[in-house]
């Protein structure tokens, strides 16, 4: 049977729900639904992914983390860069190396607060630890500055500048700083440092030396207390000076007569000595060393001796045994040349035995 034009062309027509007469069992309009639902939830996910990433890679406290970092590395550059600090005239003996990784060191239990708001659009970041068991903290500023690659923010450190610690040391002009030599002209100086961190300073050479005294610094306004290193001798160098006083007593002691030529030891008797003049040292003096007027110079001395002879008394003609123990004082005088030691023993006969 052969069909009618009109249904030839009828037939010839797209189909309902087709495209191009090619049969989907989809309208188009669900198509473009479905793409862009799926466009949707991707760049949903895309702004969650990036703000993620912006908070926990870009974030402000990722970059007080890189600064803490470089201070445990002793990475002094690089920590001054993130810190974006002026360095103020002192002296930067503890700025880099293993002088600003051990000014790490006694920091425990330290974390990273998150970020919260501050004043003119900055945020704060606060670091938290223990120091010999005390809680301590420091607040870093931070402003937000160029975007990376268009989506990731950036976030700078308030200028600033480092605090100081002032410092003294009796009769030098060295010091060290976390291990770190340092000049001290005139037996001053300043020193720079990094926040948050501890720094010991004390002098030690092989006649003097002073104990150690240990400064906290937690942030670029506090004002840190003056360090005064006091000097004192060492063991090596009261050591020395004891030998030395007491090979020049000895001396004296075998001298067998009343007056012993130089030395401190003296007896006088109105008898006839029948025998020698024996001395005997029955205590050393002990040795105090002390600086004053850019000098070193040692305190008075004091040696208990006792003499004996046989005498004969001049009225009676009775022979007797004579024995005395007493104490003579004297002083000496120090003189040090690098590492020799002199010591110059003073006697005076003002006043007799006590």
């Amino acid at each position: 049977m052969i069909e009618s034009k009109d249904a030839l062309i009828q037939s010839s027509r797209p189909l309902a729900g087709t495209v191009d007469g090619v049969k989907t069992g989809t309208p188009l309009n669900k198509i473009v639904t479905l793409w862009l639902l799926v466009l949707t939830i991707a760049l949903a996910s895309s702004i969650v992914t990036i703000a993620v990433v912006n908070t926990k890679s870009f974030g402000p406290e990722r970059t007080v983390a890189r600064y803490l970092g470089a201070l445990k590395d002793g990475n002094g550059a690089k920590a001054l860069g993130l810190l974006n600090a002026k360095v103020p005239g002192a002296n930067a003996a503890a700025l880099d190396g293993e002088a600003l990784a051990l000014s790490q060191k006694a920091l425990q239990n330290l974390s990273i607060a998150d970020a919260v708001a501050a004043p003119n659009n900055t945020e704060s970041v606060t670091v938290n630890y223990t120091v010999e068991g005390t809680a301590l903290s420091t607040d870093f500023i931070l402003q937000q500055g160029p975007k990376h690659w268009l989506f990731f923010d950036s976030w700078e450190m308030v200028p600033s500048t480092l605090p100081v610690i002032p410092a003294t040391v009796a009769n030098a002009n060295q010091a060290s700083i976390n291990g770190a030599p340092a000049n001290m002209p005139d037996g001053r100086n300043s020193f720079a440092v990094f926040y948050p961190g501890s720094y010991e300073l004390e002098y030690r050479s092989e006649l003097f030396a002073a104990p150690p005294i240990t400064r906290t610094v937690s942030g670029p306004k506090q004002t840190v207390p003056a360090v005064a290193l006091a000097t004192g001798p060492t063991s090596d160098l009261l050591s020395q000076v004891d030998g030395t006083i007491r090979k020049y007593l000895d001396a004296c002691a075998k001298q067998a007569v009343l007056l012993p030529t130089g030395c401190p030891m003296s007896a006088e008797t109105a008898n006839r000595v029948l025998s020698p003049v024996t001395w005997t040292i029955v205590e050393y003096p002990s040795t105090t060393i002390s600086p004053y007027g850019g000098k070193w110079i040692m305190a008075p001395l004091s040696v208990k001796a006792k003499v004996s002879y046989k005498q004969q008394d001049l009225f009676t003609g009775l022979i007797s045994e004579f024995k005395k123990t007493s104490e003579f004082g004297f002083s000496a005088k120090l003189s040090i040349s690098g590492s020799t030691v002199g010591v110059t023993p003073v006697v005076t006969y003002d006043a007799g035995p006590s």
